[in-house]
């Protein structure tokens, strides 16, 4: 039967489709494969493989018809292409790893395979992860929906531009300093970086691991506590950061009313460097809350300012450190012509990381080398600890932390040829990663240029439930997360 609005559902609506029999596991992969085709030049996939994805589809419609469906059994999904993935290449948008095939799925990949969920293909991104704009990718970059002159985000931007133009309804991403939050915000969509260690890192290739993170990508709200309650859960086996706790289902307090609620406005995420669309958004996404019965509370992040310093330390050395794998001699790319062992080491990478990777793994180099650690790396640390302590002072006065995503819109696609620029953008996002704290964006309305604006939620540690009910709430009262790029 054809259902040419399929793209315009939610991940909930599209399960409830599936029992309900409206349409089938197949018939909704396949529009969605169609939409990927269509929109092939906005650069949000790496890999495609339609008959194995129709597979996994037919396989989800068998259980459907035998009445033993999971939660998301044939509801479509992509994975940023930092998930490795048995049935199709991981490269993470790198020549490094160009080809590359794993043994084996991430646990998240296979979290949400077992809970019934049909994968479309990889997403672009940033090269290992790196990057605010998604230009760092090794094979394109990817564009946004809402105006494909436009960054769509890093580095979860083929993530947040699939989702954002209906080539599938929700993907997964990866946050290690916004990377889920920062696209999410520039495209119009809602994403989640939970509690470090509330998702496994095993099978996530790794750029700085006391950072990285994964989290879910949809439309709503609602999408993501339903995919956040299957990608989380222990797997001290595989991943020793995993928290040891039970899994939880974070729909289940969907609805809470807001009244009471305690929201901290930090003044230093409004100062100068806001730009006025994005101040002007917010101010009457943060009314809204009021009108629900909340209250907004003046707190202080006073170390704000010192995240960008410490972070472009800390997660450098960890990356310096974690892709010294990448040398040729197991996996990935091989230089052909080489002298020696070293020569081959020396020409393997520099054929095979690009300029942001390369530099990142320079600074890190330095300041863990001879004479430098304790200036730079331990005295990072020691800010960082710091900065993770000036939110529990602002958490004895209320009970989470809103504010802005970016300092502004989707930059275009030509602008922060420095790279500084780019990592400036990551200002509001930083901290709560430096901290391990839950964090989301909630699309709440436009600025210059008509783009999209995210409004960012930062709760203590575990408390996703709070955060994804306070932005379900807004959504019921607001559509900017139900708007859609014209021409999709």
């Amino acid at each position: 039967m054809s259902q040419p609005d399929l793209h315009l559902r939610t991940v909930a609506g599209l399960a409830a489709g599936l029992r309900q029999k409206e349409f089938s596991a197949e018939e909704a992969a396949r529009h969605f494969l169609a939409r990927m085709r269509q929109h092939e030049a906005l650069g949000a996939f790496l890999s495609v493989d339609e008959e194995a994805t129709l597979a996994q589809a037919r396989a989800a419609d068998a259980l459907l018809a035998r009445g033993q469906a999971p939660a998301l059994a044939g509801v479509p999904i992509a994975h940023k292409d930092i998930f490795v993935t048995r049935d199709w290449p991981t490269t993470a948008a790198s020549k490094m790893l160009e080809g590359y095939r794993s043994p084996f799925d991430a646990t998240v990949v296979s979290r949400l395979k077992d809970a019934g969920a049909v994968c479309l293909g990889k997403l672009n991104c940033d090269e290992f992860a790196m990057g605010s704009a998604n230009r760092n990718s090794a094979y394109q970059p990817a564009l946004n929906p809402w105006n494909t002159q436009r960054v769509p985000g890093g580095s979860s931007g083929g993530s947040a531009a699939a989702v954002a133009a209906g080539l599938a309804p929700a993907a997964t991403g990866t946050d290690t300093g916004g990377s889920i939050r920062q696209p999410a915000s520039f495209c119009g969509i809602t994403g989640i970086k939970p509690t470090y260690g509330r998702a496994s890192r095993y099978g996530m290739i790794a750029f700085a691991s006391s950072l990285d993170q994964a989290g879910p990508m949809a439309r709503t709200a609602e999408d993501c506590a339903l995919l956040l309650t299957h990608m989380c859960g222990p797997d001290v086996e595989h991943d020793s950061t995993s928290l040891d706790m039970p899994a939880e289902d974070f729909t289940q307090s969907l609805g809470a009313p807001l009244k009471g609620l305690r929201i901290g406005i930090p003044k230093e995420f409004f100062g100068d460097g806001l730009a006025d669309g994005v101040r002007q958004a917010l101010n009457a996404a943060l009314k809204e809350f009021e009108r629900q019965g909340a209250a907004l509370v003046p707190v202080s992040l006073p170390r704000t300012e010192l995240a960008i310093p410490v972070y472009y330390i800390i997660a450098p050395a960890e990356a310096s450190s974690n892709l010294s794998r990448y040398d040729g001699v197991k996996f990935g790319h091989r230089a052909k012509d080489y002298a020696d062992l070293e020569d081959m080491y020396k020409r393997t990478r520099a054929e095979g990381f690009g300029p942001e990777v390369k530099r990142r793994i320079m600074i890190g180099a330095y300041v863990l080398s001879h004479g430098y650690y304790d200036a730079y790396y331990l005295q990072a640390q020691k800010v960082r600890r710091m900065i993770a302590d000036d939110f529990q002072q602002a958490f004895r006065d209320c009970d989470l932390i809103a504010g802005p995503v970016a300092p502004t819109t989707a930059w275009a696609l030509g602008a922060h040829q420095d790279p500084l620029a780019d990592y400036l953008a990551d200002i509001y996002t930083l901290p709560a990663s430096l901290a391990g704290l839950p964090a989301m964006s909630v699309p709440a309305g436009f600025g210059a240029h008509g783009l999209p604006v995210g409004l960012q939620l930062i709760g203590n540690y575990l408390q996703e439930a709070r955060l994804l009910n306070v932005a379900h709430r807004f959504q019921q009262a607001t559509d900017f997360h139900l708007q859609t790029p014209a021409g999709f």
